[in-house]
């Protein structure tokens, strides 16, 4: 039994070719960011074990004498692990992947929101790895240290390996999604939702909901809490400071609009199509 084949984009009307055309960009791509995680998986696999004592070190640091890290199921020792080396693999992949978002969308965007959304992307990097970096060296120690030391007399304190990795992710993405609020501030002030003035009469609104946040998002004690709604307030504040150099002037964004090409993007832009239309052509 035979499908009837895929329908190339020359077989197309004109008007469905660039839809098309997007499309098999678009598979491409996501198969190219499926790939490059597989990759650095494939690398990380013969490490897990290893990667997860290092993970557990700031735990086991302040485990009572005799104490240990248990699992309870009889695969957790496996597959808890496998996990974190695949939670890992796409961590590390997180330049590539927004890598290939910007190659997506950029062709679309204006230069000068070209301009913007490349380093924006950039940053948001940086402060994601900054926030789980943050929850890791200064977070875990402390939270440990208040967990450990409220122990009832007569509890020994085994942790299953399963639950700490739970534990561990979830503070790890708390903390790396709270260091996005500056980026998030300069997006709403460049889109024209709020400015930065009207984002400093809002303060104290912004510190109760960030210490609502830090309740929501970590784990009932006071200390993460704390330590997760004081960086998210710190990290607002420097968003509405820089967020006013992003306020933006209609009339400069209507020039931008309509501002030509210049002759190295035109021959980039025409070579792209010239790619294109070859690509698509049948053999």
């Amino acid at each position: 039994m035979t499908g009837h084949p895929d329908p190339e984009p020359g077989d197309l009307p004109p008007d469905e070719q660039p839809l098309v055309s997007h499309l098999l960009e678009l598979r491409d791509r996501l198969l190219r960011m499926v790939i490059a995680i597989a990759i650095v998986f494939a690398v990380l696999v013969p490490f897990a074990n290893k990667i997860f004592t290092l993970l557990a070190g700031p735990l086991l640091k302040h485990l009572p004498k005799g104490s240990s890290l248990i699992a309870i199921e009889v695969a957790a020792p496996f597959l808890v692990p496998f996990k974190l080396v695949l939670v890992l693999a796409i961590f590390l992949s997180i330049p590539y992947l927004l890598y290939q978002v910007w190659g997506f969308v950029a062709p679309g965007l204006y230069r000068h929101e070209r301009r913007l959304i490349l380093p924006l992307l950039v940053s948001s990097t940086a402060l994601f790895y900054a926030g789980a970096a943050f929850a890791y060296f200064v977070v875990f120690p402390l939270v440990f240290t208040f967990l450990t030391g409220t122990t009832p007399a007569g509890v020994s304190m085994m942790t299953d390996i399963s639950k700490y990795l739970d534990f561990v992710l979830t503070i790890f993405f708390a903390f790396g999604v709270a260091f996005e609020v500056p980026i998030a501030t300069i997006l709403l002030v460049w889109m024209g939702i709020t400015s930065p003035q009207a984002l400093a009469d809002k303060r104290p609104y912004v510190i109760v909901a960030v210490f609502v946040i830090g309740m929501l998002l970590t784990p009932p004690d006071v200390i993460s809490q704390t330590l997760l709604a004081v960086p998210m307030w710190l990290l607002f504040e420097a968003g509405v400071y820089f967020s006013r150099y992003f306020v933006r002037d209609p009339d400069a964004d209507d020039a931008a609009a309509t501002e030509p090409l210049s002759e190295a993007e035109m021959e980039a832009e025409l070579d792209r199509i010239e790619r294109e239309e070859q690509g698509h052509e049948k053999p």
